[in-house]
Order: structure tokens, then sequence, then C-alpha cells
């Protein structure tokens, strides 16, 4: 079975938001290739999507993984979808910030 992969708005525009932090502190394309990569990987779960770990104690249903140390992906997985939720970057406290009814 192939999954469809969809970015959440929230993730959507944290993944803007590291493409600006590391555009002003390396360049343009190093910034564009980091958050590229970020997407293929994530496009990576279209095939199998519940290889990540699973944070139920953070919240129902959510999965956790780690892309080259510094980025956190936490995402969820339904019959037909893989719902990006949000990329954290930099040791944010994403534990935190997943939870029911915070905002960021």
């Amino acid at each position: 079975m192939t999954y469809a992969v969809v970015f959440t708005p929230e993730a959507e525009e944290q993944l803007a938001e590291l493409y600006c932090y590391i555009e002003g502190e390396a360049s343009p394309e190093i910034a564009l290739r980091y958050t590229s990569a970020i997407v293929g990987y994530c496009e990576g779960f279209r095939e199998l999507p519940r290889r990540a770990v699973r944070r139920d104690d953070i919240r129902p249903g959510l999965h956790i993984t780690n892309f080259k140390g510094r980025t956190v992906i936490a995402f969820a997985v339904d019959e037909a979808r893989v719902s990006i939720i949000g990329v954290f970057y930099g040791g944010r406290d994403y534990e935190a910030l997943l939870q029911p009814g915070v905002e960021e």
C-alpha cells in the first residue's frame, strides 16, 4: 500500500522558518538543500510510515523520527495518509509543543 503524504499548515510554516534561519546562517543554496531533503525524507513515508517511534504519551497516534540528528519530524498515520504535524529544529521542546491544546 502507498500512503499520501501531506504537510499541515503548521509543518509548512516550520519548514519555511527553518529555511529562513539556515539562509541567514549559511546561504539560500544550503537552506534549500536541507529543507528539500526533509521533504524528500517525509515523502519516503509513502511506503513505510510506521517505521518511526510511536509516542502516544505525547499525543495519541503520534510518530516521531529524527532527520540528520538536528531535526525532529512528528507525524500521524491513518488508513491512507501520513500527516506531517511538525518539523522541529535544533533542540526545540517538541514534546511540549505537541501536547493537545498547545499553540506555538
